[in-house]
């Protein structure tokens, strides 16, 4: 997992938003890795049951940046940040219309077109391309979680 990280240059992109957030961004991108091949689970919210799509992105901001997002991949998206495609970093939340709904499923950007999903029954987290033909068409946007740096930065 390492070498894929360090081969695709994943944690030097994490981006100029600051020390704080870049330590954040990037640990949630190794965080999320760590969870390859675990089984997809419909209402799965652990690593022993198994993960959905919002299950996943909410159990990697939890353990890595304590943050707790709401359960829905819909409900992710109305609380986090709009941005463009093309500012997209690593730990940025990617959306997808794929039960005929906007943000019906939801994933996390790790860098170079790419981002990880738990995506449907059968099948395990993985790592997958934007710009596959399935995803690319079903594209709905992108998101970003605010992420707080330390209290003690603050005035």
């Amino acid at each position: 997992m390492s070498r894929f990280i360090s081969d695709r240059g994943l944690l030097a992109r994490i981006g100029d938003v600051g020390e704080k957030v870049e330590v954040k961004a990037s640990e949630l991108v190794v965080n999320a890795m760590t969870f390859l091949g675990v089984p997809y689970r419909r209402g799965g919210t652990s690593v022993d049951t198994g993960f959905d799509c919002s299950g996943f992105v909410r159990a990697i901001f939890e353990q890595t940046a304590g943050l707790v997002l709401p359960r829905r991949a819909k409900e992710q998206a109305a609380t986090s940040q709009k941005i463009d495609r093309s500012d997209l970093q690593p730990g940025d939340l990617v959306f997808f219309n794929t039960m005929r709904r906007a943000f019906s499923h939801v994933g996390i950007y790790i860098g170079d077109g790419q981002f990880i999903h738990a995506p449907k029954p059968g099948a395990e987290v993985r790592v997958e391309s934007l710009s596959l033909a399935y995803w690319s068409r079903r594209f709905d946007g992108a998101r970003r979680v605010p992420v707080e740096s330390d209290t003690a930065d603050k005035p």
